[in-house]
């Protein structure tokens, strides 16, 4: 298994109202290393573009162990933590650490490969799954479609809003109620 890192200066606009990492940042912290990570390996927005494909996250999780303040460095790693048979499914952690080493968080992305033009998941080509096989860690479990169908939030529709009685005009005091 190889270890990718990448490193961060956390900004201000990073920053949250209790003056350290914003939630938010986290996400974005982990989905720009992905993007550097499939950049290092060739994987780029020219080659998914060229392969016609793209990856998507359909559930992120985050556990926070110590806070992260403005100024500080802070390293995010990337390793596939589970991958179908075919690579169409994938599962990343990302490790946050101070250049101390000391681990202030981890999260977990889960998501698959498009067809950008079908708009339906797909494998994607032996560049990519190579590298995502050098990146498994030893504990890398195999995914299926059932581990997705176990996502733990499942859509729930509701009656369109424009049919919802939720609208109410305010009345001028001077206009009469019936009754």
């Amino acid at each position: 298994m190889s270890e990718y890192l990448h490193k961060f200066e956390v900004r201000w606009s990073d920053i949250d109202a209790n003056k350290h990492l914003a939630n938010s940042s986290y996400i974005a912290y982990c989905a720009q290393t992905r993007m550097a990570f499939m950049n290092a390996h060739k994987m780029g927005l020219k080659e998914l573009s060229r392969w016609g494909i793209g990856p998507v996250i359909l559930h992120e999780r985050l556990s926070f162990f110590k806070e992260i303040y403005a100024d500080q460095i802070v390293y995010v790693s990337a390793e596939i933590s589970g991958m179908s048979e075919d690579a169409s499914i994938y599962q990343f952690v990302h490790k946050f650490y101070l250049p101390d080493g000391t681990h202030m968080a981890t999260a977990e992305a889960t998501g698959v490969w498009i067809d950008m033009m079908l708009r339906k998941s797909t494998s994607p080509p032996d560049d990519i799954l190579e590298v995502m096989e050098e990146f498994r860690s030893e504990n890398t479990k195999l995914l299926t479609k059932q581990d997705l169908k176990d996502l733990p939030f499942k859509p729930q529709d509701v009656e369109p809003f424009h049919k919802r009685n939720t609208f109410t005009w305010r009345k001028n005091k001077d206009e009469k109620t019936e009754e």
